[in-house]
């Protein structure tokens, strides 16, 4: 695996879970498998579980890790080709990104949409740049469309906490904020979750359509209610104007949000599922997107899936070191 951005990547599902369940039942089983191989991890933007979760996941395997925040201690990086460099920018990321592949095996990049041009977010300018000029195996710790290490710790919990047989009604439902924030949590949850076995169904107000590539023919529900009736694990994340059904309004927050203060995920809303679970990628803007109540429940799975970005990451990485 040269690259880590989408489910497709990781192949067939049942089997990095298999893989996923074996590592956390013991975490250092690999750990001579990234000996004397170099992991570099690029922050464009803040991080707390990414961080943390991903050196971890390098150390499980033996792994030396650097750190580099771009935002403190290293130049300003010129992302976009073409440009007159007589501002603050210092240096520019082609010049960069193979001068940091030559220091490691393996580059982990963090990178956000700026939400103010489509095309260049959702083309992924920023990784693509690192996969063709670094000469390195590059994975995605969240990006300006995804984040997979996420989605997949997503997936993990999620078969970790369903027992039955038949397959679980899963809701990804839109809450609000105050900000306008990505796309990128609930683009991978709703890829990875059309490509697992789940009844998954997404809500949100009209304007907040996600990308076909990522929400393909799942359901959508507008009615946040019903879209909750009968669910067994409810998802829920904020995310900016898409630019689907209305591109002069992409990365901005739709009217007042206060007006949609009704979606925050309440006992109200959970009173209709089939007792399901909360779940939430944090960190989470209490009594905006879910009350006190719900996410304190014993219902509540955002300490879990949380715990469970380590595991993500253990199994990307050793698929990774795998082909070096």
């Amino acid at each position: 695996m040269q690259s880590f951005l989408n489910v497709k990547d990781l192949g067939p599902l049942d089997q990095a879970l298999a893989e996923a369940m074996e590592i956390k039942e013991e975490r250092f089983r690999h750990v001579g498998l990234g000996r004397n191989k170099t992991l570099l991890m690029i922050f464009f933007n803040n991080s707390l579980r990414t961080r943390l979760s991903t050196q971890k996941a390098a150390m499980n395997l033996g792994m030396n890790v650097i750190v580099l925040d771009v935002n403190q201690g290293a130049w300003k990086l010129e992302t976009e080709r073409g440009v007159v460099m007589d501002g603050d920018m210092s240096e520019h990321l082609l010049e960069a990104i193979p001068v940091m592949g030559s220091y490691c095996d393996i580059i982990g990049v963090r990178s956000f949409a700026g939400l103010t041009d489509r095309d260049y977010d959702y083309a992924e300018t920023v990784y693509n740049q690192f996969v063709r000029y670094s000469g390195r195996p590059v994975f995605a710790m969240e990006t300006a469309t995804v984040h997979p290490l996420q989605a997949f710790a997503d997936l993990i919990t999620i078969r970790e906490h369903w027992s039955e047989e038949r397959r679980p009604k899963v809701v990804l439902t839109w809450a609000p904020h105050p900000k306008a924030l990505p796309q990128a949590v609930p683009n991978s949850f709703a890829e990875w979750m059309r490509a697992a076995d789940v009844d998954f169904v997404v809500t949100h107000p009209e304007g907040y359509e996600l990308d076909p590539q990522f929400v393909g023919d799942a359901r959508v529900e507008y009615d946040q209610m019903r879209a909750f009736e009968g669910a067994d694990f409810v998802y829920a994340k904020n995310w900016s104007c898409p630019g689907v059904t209305r591109p002069g309004d992409y990365g901005r927050v739709l009217g007042d949000y206060h007006d949609y203060l009704p979606w925050t995920v309440s006992d109200r809303q959970m009173a209709v599922t089939h007792d399901a679970r909360f779940m939430h990628c944090l960190p989470v803007r209490r009594n905006m997107i879910v009350t006190d109540s719900v996410i304190e429940s014993p219902r509540s799975l955002v300490i879990p899936e949380a715990a469970n970005r380590e595991i993500s990451a253990t199994v990307v990485l050793k698929r990774i070191l795998e082909t070096l």
